[in-house]
């Protein structure tokens, strides 16, 4: 199993060349719920734009991922030890992938560096 960053998701979503390992992947891909709320905000921030009438959630409706819904508070706990980085995302997806005990599929260097060996580079 492997949890999509955001990136990922985006990536994967568009078509766009980095995205090519988790077109040969045949196992299961997820998406956060961290991941929603990450593009929501890149929209507010003008960082994000999406075509018209277009939702955040219309980036997680697709067949070749599933939306995933991890205990809350066990969740959280874990992104508690994440301190090694500031970005509260980061910190949520590693442990919702951690919790899982999921691959990531990445392509953030500090992520890669920092989760040993249970990522998916992209």
């Amino acid at each position: 199993m492997i949890l999509l960053d955001t990136h990922a998701l985006l990536w994967l979503h568009q078509g766009h060349p980095r995205s090519r390992p988790l077109t040969r992947f045949a196992g299961r891909l997820h998406v956060s719920p961290a991941s929603l709320l990450e593009l929501q905000l890149l929209i507010e921030v003008g960082r994000l734009r999406l075509k018209a009438q277009a939702r955040v959630t219309d980036r997680v409706e697709d067949e070749r991922w599933l939306l995933d819904d991890p205990p809350a508070v066990r969740w959280f706990e874990r992104a508690l030890a994440a301190g090694w980085t500031r970005d509260p995302f980061d910190r949520l997806l590693v442990a919702h992938a951690q919790l899982r005990g999921w691959r990531i599929a990445t392509g953030d260097a500090v992520i890669l560096e920092r989760s040993s060996g249970r990522c998916l580079e992209l």
